[in-house]
Order: structure tokens, then C-alpha cells, then sequence
């Protein structure tokens, strides 16, 4: 060992050397006397560092309100201002509210032309509609805040059900892309027409709505999107019997009562092309045509019904009198997924419903009037939604 000292002092000498050498070479020396010059700042203290950088602009909410589902409005609008401000990466949000003119188109459309960052309805399953209406196709997020009597959308996407939980699901949760049905009201020849396939669904093709995310979508007049179930015959007529202070006084059992009254209305005739293929008879109580299947109460119509499948899923019930719904009503609070004799079940992308005579028609809890023929679609994931969840790192970098 005392014969490497040597060695291992020469090595140190060697390194002073070059470490003196260094010094020398880059001024150091020099710098460090009395009357050495100023050193030339870097140039990286010229730049702005993490201190001084101009903080990112804040994300902007609109939020489209309806006002008949509250008391006091005034309170409302202050809760929705608070919980969003409560978050410091938010601007004060931009608060509308729908009219019996116009519940909830015309402002969606103008929050999208502010360029916002995110639109939220707060209200039924008509105001959540006539929002996504607009928003399907382009790429805003939607939150759906429930405040309603049905909330069938937010009981399906398993949101919360009150205003403030439902504002921290949108502000802070993750996007999912969901399916929205199309429902096209006495449809002129085109409309009307099964024979064009898409060859990446082999199905027909979606329905052109033309949107674009300064617009949105912009369909026909005689189409309508739906986001939970969409429906004719007995379920259209329910909806347009049910009062509004009937589903205030009651909620949902307002519709129970109503469709204690008209379950033995006259059945009518229908046919029904599933995907172009040939028109299947029925005679019917009711059709109903689901983007999901839950409805309140733990009821389950449609068993198979997901919200991001690209299908829609279809329902014939065709009983007669108390005893063939009797037996339908046992099976469905049974869950059974399999046909009954008076309940036909279909899976599709497209249908076309014809009848012999009008017959009323609904979406989401909203009669929208009567028709002879109506032809449903959907087009996948067109509608992007908030829901609870963690966002995924590529959705934290799109929000950043």
C-alpha cells in the first residue's frame, strides 16, 4: 500500500496543475481581483424565470340554467358562480338562462361562439337535450348538472344529483365520449333511405348534422337529437298528459299516475325496418328507442343499452289488456333480458318506424309532436361529457 502513495500524489499534482490551467484559461482569476470588470450577466437572467412568467389565462364556463327548476333563482346563480370560482384555473363563469322560446339551442350556440372552454346544463332531461343538441359533433365538453324530475342521463352516467356536485364532476372529472341518438320526423325520401352503408360500422350511416365548433350541429327542423330514450304511442302520450305540477308535487310518480290512466289506450300498427332490412308487424301499446336502458326507480327496460356502444336498442310491448301487462311489467322488474311474448326486443343503428295513423311522439321526457313515420340513428361518441373520474394524462395536457 505505501508504494502506491507516490503514485496517487502524482495523479493529485496532475490535476492541480490542470485544474490551475482551467482557471487561468477562463479568466476566473482575473474576475475575482479588486478592479476586475464587471462579469457579463448570462444570458439566461435576461429571461423571464418561473416567478415572473405571466400566469396561463383561465378556462371559461358557460352554464345554461333553467329556471323554473328553482325556488330562488337569484341563490342559484350565486352557487354556480361560487363553486366555479372556487377554482382558481376558472374565469367567472358565463350564466344563461332558457325560455319557453328557446330552451337551450340559442344559448349553447352562443357560448360556443365565446370560444369557451366547456358548456354545463343545469335542469331536466330537456334542457340536457336541447344543450347537446348543439354540442354533438364538436369538441366541447358538456357537464350535465340534474335538476330535474326524470335526470335519466345523469342517473345513467352516474352522476351526482344535486348542483354544486354536479359542477365539481364538469370542472374537475374526465371527458367520455358518448353516443347520441337522431330522430327524424316524417323523413322526406332521403332522410327516409336505409340503402347507404357504412362500411365501418356495416350499417347505415350516420346522419349528416353538419356540425362545427363555432355553430355546432345544424340538422333539418324535423330532426331532434336524444340522449336517453325517445319513444311513440303510449309513452309519448304519458309525457304530454303528466302536468307540471303534477311532476312538482310528485316527481316521477306523476308519471305512474298518468300511466295508471292510459294503460288501455287503443294499440295501433306499425312496422318496423331494423337496419334496412324487411318491415317486421306489430301492433303495438308503445315503441321505444334507447341510447340507455335505466330508468327511475331501479327499473331497467333496456338491460343491454350502453351509452358508448354505437347501437341503439329498441322495444315493441304489444300487450292487450291488464293481464298481458301484468306479465310485461314482471318481467322487466325481473331484469330479464329475453324476449316476452308481449315485449320485442331489437339492437340497431337504424330504424325506421311506420304507422297507419299518427301517432305522438317523445324525446327525453319531451313530446315533440305527431307523426306517421320516424326514422331513429346514432352516431357514436359524438358527444363529449364530463363524468367523475380522474382525467387521463393526455386530457390534462388537452385542459392545461
Amino acid at each position: 500500500m505505501t508504494d502506491s502513495w507516490p503514485v496517487i500524489a502524482a495523479i493529485l499534482g496532475l490535476l492541480l496543475v490542470i485544474g490551475l490551467f482551467v482557471a487561468v484559461a477562463t479568466g476566473w482569476g482575473r474576475s475575482q481581483g479588486r478592479h476586475a470588470s464587471p462579469k457579463r450577466p448570462a444570458r439566461s437572467s435576461f429571461r423571464q424565470g418561473p416567478d415572473d412568467a405571466p400566469e396561463p389565462p383561465k378556462k371559461r364556463v358557460a352554464v345554461i340554467l333553467n329556471p323554473t327548476k328553482f325556488v330562488d333563482v337569484a341563490a342559484a346563480h350565486e352557487l354556480v358562480r361560487a363553486t366555479v370560482l372556487a377554482h382558481g384555473e376558472w374565469d367567472e363563469p358565463i350564466i344563461s338562462e332558457t325560455t319557453l322560446e328557446d330552451p337551450g339551442v340559442g344559448q349553447a350556440r352562443a357560448a360556443l361562439a365565446e370560444g369557451v372552454d366547456l358548456v354545463c346544463a343545469i335542469g331536466g332531461d330537456g334542457t340536457v337535450r336541447s344543450v347537446a343538441h348543439v354540442l354533438t359533433g364538436t369538441s366541447t365538453p358538456m357537464g350535465l348538472i340534474p335538476a330535474g324530475t326524470g335526470n335519466l342521463m345523469g342517473r345513467n352516467l352516474g352522476l351526482p344529483l344535486d348542483v354544486a356536485g354536479g359542477i365539481e364532476v364538469a370542472l374537475t372529472g374526465r371527458n367520455r365520449h358518448i353516443d347520441v341518438g337522431w330522430l327524424t320526423m316524417d323523413p322526406d325520401t332521403k332522410q327516409a333511405s336505409t340503402q347507404e352503408l357504412d362500411p365501418a360500422h356495416d350499417g347505415p350511416t350516420e346522419p349528416d348534422v353538419g356540425a362545427d365548433d363555432t355553430h355546432g350541429s345544424d340538422p333539418a327542423p324535423n330532426q331532434h337529437a336524444f340522449l336517453v330514450m325517445a319513444g311513440l304511442g303510449l309513452d309519448a302520450s304519458i309525457m304530454h298528459s303528466t302536468t307540471e305540477a303534477a311532476k312538482a308535487r310528485m316527481g316521477w310518480g306523476a308519471y305512474v299516475a298518468t300511466g295508471a290512466r292510459n294503460l288501455l289506450g287503443a294499440r295501433f300498427a306499425t312496422r318496423l325496418r331494423i337496419d334496412g332490412g324487411e318491415p317486421i308487424a306489430h301492433t303495438a301499446r308503445t315503441v321505444v328507442v334507447g341510447n340507455c336502458g335505466r330508468l327511475t326507480g331501479g327499473i331497467t327496460l333496456m338491460p343491454d343499452a350502453e351509452v358508448d356502444d354505437g347501437i341503439l336498442d329498441v322495444v315493441a310491448i304489444t300487450p292487450k289488456g291488464i293481464v298481458g301487462w301484468a306479465g310485461v311489467a314482471v318481467h322487466v322488474l325481473a331484469k330479464r333480458g329475453q324476449n316476452h311474448p308481449k315485449l320485442d326486443r331489437y339492437r340497431c343503428q337504424s330504424i325506421l318506424v311506420s304507422l297507419d295513423a299518427p301517432q305522438m311522439v317523445e324525446i327525453d321526457g319531451d313530446v315533440i309532436g305527431e307523426a306517421r313515420e320516424v326514422r331513429f340513428e346514432v352516431r357514436p361518441k359524438s358527444l363529449i361529457v364530463r363524468t367523475s373520474g380522474t382525467p387521463t394524462a393526455d386530457e390534462q395536457v388537452r385542459w392545461a
